[in-house]
């Protein structure tokens, strides 16, 4: 029976969803390594081991409590994970030191450091927008000359959209590069703005060997949705993604998880369709996706993607599903600023609309404003047909409204 590490550094739902899931696994005895005081709420009697760390992105820390699980599980921990893209390289470094396998710092550094990963990328024949590492306002001036604009600028370890700011002249460059000045220490990753149609590309590796992937389309980009915090999106899993239209990412996805190192894991890629119909790989965490994108996995498969990720991690096993169906979610997000005042358009939905839902949190009145860019809300949709969830999706989009304001009525 072998002994899983589940780090879980705060008690945020999607993480425990995912530690949960795991703690249902047969045949497993789970510890859990946290900041918290106490295991996740819900789990408590399937944990057989608590370590509690003051940061569990400090490697001596989680070493140590790896070790302190260690002696309580009998000697021995077979399997260390979370799914956090801020904790891969802490948990490869521990990995490393207690020879536990799994994914090793080097190649975490691949998949945590963008600038690491473009040039990885680039050397393993994948397209991907052109790149700089400027650890000083003259090397991102340089760039941003012989690039053009606008171009992208973010942290070299950022994780989704995070920190990442469109600059579209030298003037708003040399601006930001007053206020956010580079160093070699802490550098800007600058990168091409690529215009195109953003999509996931989220796969399944074992062994090295990259068994399923998931493809789906954001509207509109991530990007644009950090820059306009009013805006609602929607992502869509079309139910056709082996044909010929997908042929070049299903080859350079490929080659991007080869050129990273990947072996076993579940890993959320994001990637561009250019106007002229060439592709773009932009960026791959070596996680499972966020932003409720499990969960769409999960519909579209009629599979559990949490207990199949925790399967995956621990056994090192993954049953390809078939996948029945298309489906999409509308983020709803609000117009305004403090808390959520009203929600409009929700009761007026089509009926036809109303049977495509199989999961939704409306935003409730009262409710604080959100500080993610998922936005207060959400609505997920599911049929055999792509065009019916597409529509759905857009009559979500037209109809539902977010008000956010003092205003307690509804």
């Amino acid at each position: 029976m072998p002994n899983a590490i589940f780090v879980v550094p705060h008690g945020m739902e999607t993480s425990l969803r995912f530690v949960r899931a795991a703690s249902r696994l047969q045949d497993v005895r789970l510890g859990v390594v946290s900041q918290q005081a106490r295991p996740p709420a819900g789990i408590a009697s399937a944990v057989e081991v608590f370590e509690r760390v003051g940061d569990a992105l400090d490697p001596d820390q989680l070493e140590a409590a790896v070790r302190a699980a260690a002696k309580k599980m009998g000697g021995r921990v077979d399997r260390l994970i979370g799914i956090l893209e801020q904790l891969q390289e802490p948990l490869g470094v521990v990995r490393e030191r207690l020879s536990i396998p799994g994914m090793d710092q080097e190649t975490a550094k691949n998949f945590r450091d963008k600038a690491r990963m473009k040039d990885a990328l680039r050397a393993g024949g994948v397209p991907c927008a052109r790149h700089a590492l400027a650890g000083s306002a003259r090397q991102a001036i340089a760039f941003g000359e012989q690039s053009g604009y606008p171009m992208v600028v973010k942290p070299p370890d950022g994780a989704g959209a995070k920190n990442t700011f469109r600059v579209e002249s030298a003037e708003q460059l040399e601006s930001y590069l007053r206020t956010h000045p580079p160093h070699p220490t802490s550098p800007l990753l600058l990168e091409e703005f690529v215009i195109g149609h953003e999509h996931s590309f989220d796969s399944v590796s074992i062994g090295g060997e990259h068994v399923f992937h998931s493809i789906s389309k954001y509207f509109p980009t991530p990007l644009e949705v950090m820059e306009k915090p009013w805006i609602q999106w929607c992502v869509l899993l079309p139910r056709e993604v082996s044909g010929a239209e997908f042929d070049d990412i299903r080859e350079s996805g490929k080659k991007a998880l080869d050129a990273l190192g990947m072996v076993t894991g579940l890993t959320h890629m994001e990637w561009f369709r250019r106007e002229d119909g060439s592709i773009a790989v932009s960026e791959v965490g070596a996680r499972p996706p966020g932003a409720q994108f499990t969960t769409l996995m999960s519909y579209a498969h009629d599979l559990d993607f949490y207990r199949a990720w925790a399967e995956l991690m621990v056994f090192d096993r993954f049953e390809v599903p078939e996948r029945p169906y298309a489906c999409g979610a509308v983020f709803l997000r609000g117009q305004g600023s403090g808390q959520v005042a009203a929600v409009h358009g929700i009761e007026e939905l089509d009926e036809s609309v109303r049977d495509l839902i199989v999961e939704s949190r409306v935003p409730r009145v009262g409710q604080p404003q959100a500080s993610s860019y998922e936005g207060e809300g959400y609505v997920i949709l599911r049929h055999p047909e792509t065009e019916v969830v597409e529509e759905g999706l857009r009559q979500l989009l037209r109809n539902v409204r977010v008000e956010l304001g003092q205003s307690q009525s509804r």
